[in-house]
C-alpha cells in the first residue's frame, strides 16, 4: 500500500481510505458479518484511514468500527470521525449543533463508542449559519490541547471558509465529494487547499455506485427500503438514464484498458495528485478488492483525454443531493 501525508500537518495515511458510512443503513440494510470483515480485509491490506460519523446509524458505525477494531493495532489506524448533524428516532435529519458545549459532548460519546482515547481527525459534517467557523475551530482546537483529538478537519466548506478557517488552527484535511461527474472543487476549493497544505478526503468517487458501473437502469430493482439514493436527484427519472449513458462510455476506455469502470474512475481521481486520497464507501470485500485494484491502474495523456472526452466537466444532470441538503453546503455557495 502506498501512503500519503494528509495535508501538511496530518498524519501518514494509506492512499486510499475507507468510508464506513454504507455498512450502517444509508444504502439500505448491510450485513454485519461482512462490514467487520470488509474492515479486517482493508486493514490487512495496508489501509490505514477509517473515516466514520457519529450520525451514521445514530451511533452505530461507530460501535461497529470499534468492534472491528477489537484485537487490532490502535495506532496502525487513522480514525476520522465526523459530527454535528442532529437525527431522530425516524432517522431524520434534524439540523446541526455546533455550540461549543455541544461539541464536547459529541466528541466524549464518539470516545466511548470508539472505545479509544483519542479520535485522530475530527470535523464537522456541515456548517451552521448561527456559529461562525473561527468559534468552531477554535472549540475544536480546545480540544486538540485537551489530547481528545489529534487533528482538525472540514467537511463541504468552501475556498472562503477554509481559509477563515485555517488562520485559527492548522486544519489537516477537507472531506468533499470529488467524482468524474462532481468537480465543482476544482474551481475554487482544490486550489485553495493545495495552497494551504490542506489535504482532500475525496467522498463519492464513484458517486454512490452510480458510475461504479455496476448500477443498472432498474434503479428500483436494486434500492432497499432506507436507501438514500432513492431521493437523489441523480439517480432518478431521466437524469438516470442520461448519467449511466456517460458510465457506458466510460466502460469502452475500461473494457479497452483491461480494467473496470470502477477502477479507471477511483484511478481517475487517485491521479489528482498525492493531496487528494479517496475514500472507498465498500460494504463488501469483493467491492473493496476492486476498488484497491485502482492503486496498479496508471492512466496516460491519451487515456485521460480520454476520460475528459467521455465524462466532460459538468456532463450529469441532477444535483449530488435533494435541494435542502444543497442549501446545507457551504461549498456550493
Amino acid at each position: 500500500m502506498e501512503n500519503t501525508e494528509l495535508g501538511t500537518t496530518g498524519p501518514t495515511v494509506s492512499r486510499l481510505g475507507l468510508g464506513l458510512m454504507g455498512m450502517s443503513g444509508m444504502y439500505g440494510p448491510a450485513d454485519r458479518a461482512e462490514s467487520i470483515a470488509t474492515v479486517h480485509a482493508a486493514l490487512d491490506r495496508g489501509v490505514t484511514l477509517l473515516d466514520t460519523g457519529d450520525f451514521y446509524g445514530m451511533g452505530h458505525n461507530e460501535l461497529l468500527l470499534r468492534e472491528a477494531l477489537r484485537g487490532r493495532d490502535r495506532d496502525r489506524a487513522v480514525i476520522s470521525v465526523k459530527f454535528g448533524a442532529l437525527r431522530d428516532a425516524d432517522g431524520a435529519f434534524l439540523g446541526v449543533d455546533l455550540r461549543p458545549a455541544a461539541i464536547k459532548n459529541f466528541v466524549a460519546y464518539s470516545l466511548q463508542r470508539l472505545g479509544t482515547d483519542h479520535i485522530d481527525v475530527y470535523r464537522p459534517a456541515r456548517l451552521s449559519p448561527e456559529i461562525p467557523v473561527e468559534e468552531v475551530v477554535g472549540t475544536l482546537a480546545e480540544l486538540v490541547q485537551k489530547g481528545w483529538i489529534r487533528h482538525i478537519g472540514l467537511s463541504e466548506v468552501g475556498a472562503e471558509t477554509l481559509r477563515r478557517a485555517h488562520a485559527v488552527h492548522p486544519i489537516t484535511d477537507v472531506q468533499i465529494e470529488y467524482s468524474l461527474i462532481s468537480r465543482g472543487i476544482e474551481r475554487d476549493v482544490l486550489p485553495a487547499a493545495n495552497e494551504l497544505g490542506v489535504a482532500v478526503t475525496a467522498y463519492g468517487v464513484l458517486s454512490r455506485g452510480l458510475i461504479s458501473g455496476h448500477w443498472k437502469p432498474q434503479a428500483g430493482a436494486q434500492t432497499a427500503a432506507g436507501d438514500f439514493r432513492t431521493h437523489l436527484p441523480r439517480f432518478t427519472g431521466d437524469a438516470l438514464d442520461h448519467n449511466l449513458a456517460l458510465v457506458e462510455r466510460l466502460r469502452k476506455i475500461a473494457d479497452a484498458k483491461g480494467v473496470t469502470v470502477a477502477q479507471l474512475a477511483v484511478a481517475w481521481v487517485l491521479d489528482r495528485g498525492a493531496g487528494v486520497v479517496p475514500l472507498i464507501g465498500a460494504r463488501r470485500r469483493d467491492r473493496l478488492d476492486e476498488a484497491l485494484g485502482a492503486l496498479d491502474v496508471t492512466l496516460d495523456a491519451d487515456e485521460l483525454a480520454a476520460i475528459e472526452a467521455a465524462v466532460p466537466t459538468g456532463a450529469a444532470v441532477g444535483e449530488r443531493y435533494d435541494a435542502a441538503q444543497m442549501r446545507l453546503l457551504d461549498s456550493e455557495r
